[in-house]
């Protein structure tokens, strides 16, 4: 069959051949078995019901076998044998353009360039799932050939529950992931939900099929890294930038810290992912000797050198060495996936990566013990730096989180609302009072023709709009502008693609409006193909998360999670192509709502109602939750809406002086 054939026809109507289990690509670790008897013969009956009864006495053995070797169901045998990769838009079947745009995403997603353990559908974080198998791919992909723009596809948790009629300015798609009741969202319920084959773990871009590979990231690293520079006062030429974590969207830090201009190093337990990182040019150098990397690092302070190292090793050794031979770390945090801590999210110091999967699998509760114990020395080794200056920062990965309730000496002396962590969130120093507030946030775009010229027009495009913004720009938000400037000019020359060729920008929704009709138009004359825009969930709207996207709300409201829900509802009626909205994500199941979107610009006088339309709530709506909460730089950004759009009308809070209460 041709590509495009393989597409439409869903699930086979004859059994492909089994697939052999390739040792050479990242795998995701064996998920602990959590199944009663009882419950393992349901999780079979649903993994069954995709398939003709005809096919279930030969099928039932082997997603037996998946089951207790992996802990999941993937199917492996449906896994498809071409490819899988963001092509031009024009290469897949379909009579909706829009449908065609997220069968590109989607792949985009699944890429083995992009995803962190493409075989069982994960793109990053360890968990972070596109389909719980390749039925719900394939079945997936012959809905959006065959879908029209009078109809949509809803998503159960990976499901494709099936098309609907609805009208061409509904979205295409809408996605749900871990919509668990409350009570029922705890990691073990995540575990035995997802081992039944009926709910997922979507993370944030992952499920919403709007990861662009790190760079999605790396932006807004940059920023972090560059104003945590900023807040200690210091240069970033010759400073130490010291963190974890290499796999998926943590292994853009690296790169980051080459663009910010300081010494970054990075450990990395999985050998893999670190060789894939130093072959992507994400890391300049990798070392296993502790020894060696103090030298190299004295070597780099000296000649106040830029530089990524990676540490092939535990970071908590990489802490202690650095205190043992006193060398002065300057801004320090850790990305490891820590909203996922017993299923390969952290692992324990001590132990070599094959001992601690193989513990993690068939002795959970101790590897449980093992981390929490090496939490404990983790924070330890952090404390005494902090001791000697090191700002440290949690970067919004549950560290902090996952530290107390090992019981590790991270809590505040004189904790206050909102601050009962000895360490700020990196939002409540850095993103949300410097961006957020000011609504300033990861907008995203993808060339949909594949094409770099196109990326290389759509940047340069970018740029003008943005300097002929900042003319007019308030003096509060011209460091934003500047940085994002800068950025651009550089996107080129620092290599950021994988997958897709994709864009991240932080804008505020002046700027994500006008790029985005500079877009469209630019598409209407024929100088550039189609483009699909969209954004992190990390942003100003998308996602209430009290320990970090809504860490420096201090109203009380930071656990209330109206905001997200209002956001993918609202941008649902304004044009949006996609919406997602997820439970967990970056911070771990039950810790967090979040919601994306995409949009496909054709070039149209509709696309363009659109993007105006929901892109200017997409952003206003969270600085309106901001500036309810009393944030000083929110207060100003929604009333400066508010003089540019007269139908805009917010309340206001009033403030209270502090000395009559």
């Amino acid at each position: 069959m041709t590509f495009k054939e393989n597409i439409q026809q869903g699930i086979p109507s004859v059994l492909p051949e089994p697939k052999t289990y390739d040792p050479q690509i990242n795998h995701a670790p064996k998920r602990k078995e959590i199944l009663t008897d009882e419950e393992i013969k349901l999780a079979l009956k649903n993994a069954l019901r995709y398939f003709e009864p005809k096919f279930h006495a030969e099928l039932l053995p082997e997603f037996r076998k998946e089951l207790q070797d992996f802990g999941r169901i993937y199917m492996f045998r449906f896994r498809p044998d071409y490819d899988i990769k963001a092509r031009n838009i024009s290469e897949y079947p379909g009579k909706s353009e829009q449908a065609k745009a997220i069968i590109l995403m989607i792949q985009n997603n699944l890429d083995y360039a992009v995803a962190q353990h493409p075989h069982e559908l994960i793109t990053y974080g360890g968990n972070g799932a596109v389909f719980q198998n390749w039925a719900q791919y394939l079945l997936t992909m012959k809905y959006l050939s065959e879908m029209t723009d009078e109809q949509t596809l809803s998503m159960y948790s990976g499901h494709p529950m099936g098309l609907f009629p609805s009208h061409k300015d509904a979205p295409r798609v809408v996605v749900t992931n871990g919509m668990v009741i409350p009570n029922y969202s705890k990691p073990d319920d995540w575990e035995k939900f997802n081992a039944l084959g009926v709910s997922q773990y979507g993370q944030m871009t992952a499920g919403s099929f709007m990861y662009i590979g790190p760079q999605g990231i790396v932006h807004g690293t940059t920023i972090t890294v560059l104003n945590a520079f900023r807040k200690i006062k210091k240069e970033p030429k010759g400073g130490i930038f010291l963190t974890s974590g290499l796999g998926g969207m943590s292994g853009a830090q690296p790169k980051a810290g080459n663009i910010a201009g300081c010494i970054t190093i990075c450990a990395e337990v999985n050998p893999k992912i670190t060789k894939i990182r130093h072959e992507q040019n994400w890391i300049d150098e990798i070392h296993a000797n502790l020894d060696e990397l103090v030298e190299r690092v004295k070597k780099a302070q000296e000649s106040k050198e830029t530089v990524s190292l990676a540490y092939l090793g535990n970071i908590v050794e990489v802490w202690e060495k650095f205190d043992e031979e006193n060398l002065k770390i300057d801004i320090g945090s850790d990305q490891t996936s820590l909203h996922n801590p017993w299923a390969g999210g952290y692992y324990p110091v001590g132990i070599s990566f094959e001992e601690a999967n193989q513990m993690m699998a068939e002795n959970p509760e101790l590897f449980k013990e093992k981390v929490q114990e090496s939490l404990r020395r983790h924070a330890k080794a952090i404390n005494k730096h902090t001791e000697k200056g090191t700002y440290f920062f949690d970067y919004g990965n549950a560290f902090l989180l996952e530290a107390s309730r090992a019981g590790a000496d991270v809590m505040a002396a004189n904790p206050t609302l909102g601050r009962e962590f000895k360490y700020p969130s990196y939002v409540q120093d850095i993103m949300g009072p410097m961006c957020f507030d000011y609504g300033f946030g990861p907008f995203r775009w993808v060339c949909a023709s594949g094409k770099s010229e196109d990326l290389e027009k759509t940047d340069k495009i970018a740029c003008e709009v943005l300097e002929e913004i900042m003319k007019d720009s308030p003096q509060e938000i011209q460091q934003q502008m500047q940085d994002n400037i800068t950025w651009i000019k550089g996107a080129q020359d620092n290599n950021l693609v994988v997958g897709s060729q994709a864009r991240i920008l932080y804008a505020d929704a002046e700027g994500r409006m006008k790029i985005a009709e500079a877009f469209n138009t630019a598409i209407r004359k024929g100088s550039i193909g189609p483009v699909i825009l969209g954004r992190d969930h990390h942003d100003v709207s998308g996602t209430d998360s009290p320990y970090r996207e809504t860490s420096n709300i201090y109203d009380g409201s930071r656990f209330t999670a109206d905001m997200a829900i209002q956001n993918v509802i609202g941008d649902s009626f304004r044009g949006a192509t996609w919406v997602s909205i997820h439970n967990g994500g970056g911070v771990g199941w039950g810790e967090v709502i979040n919601g994306g979107f995409g949009m496909l610009l054709d070039g149209s006088a509709d696309a363009e109602r659109r993007l105006k339309s929901m892109l200017f709530w997409d952003v206003n709506n969270g600085i309106s939750r901001r500036s309810w909460a009393r944030n000083e730089g929110a207060i100003f950004a929604i009333k400066r809406a508010m003089e540019i759009e007269p139908q805009l009308k917010v309340t206001i809070p009033n403030i209270v002086d502090e000395n009559l209460l």
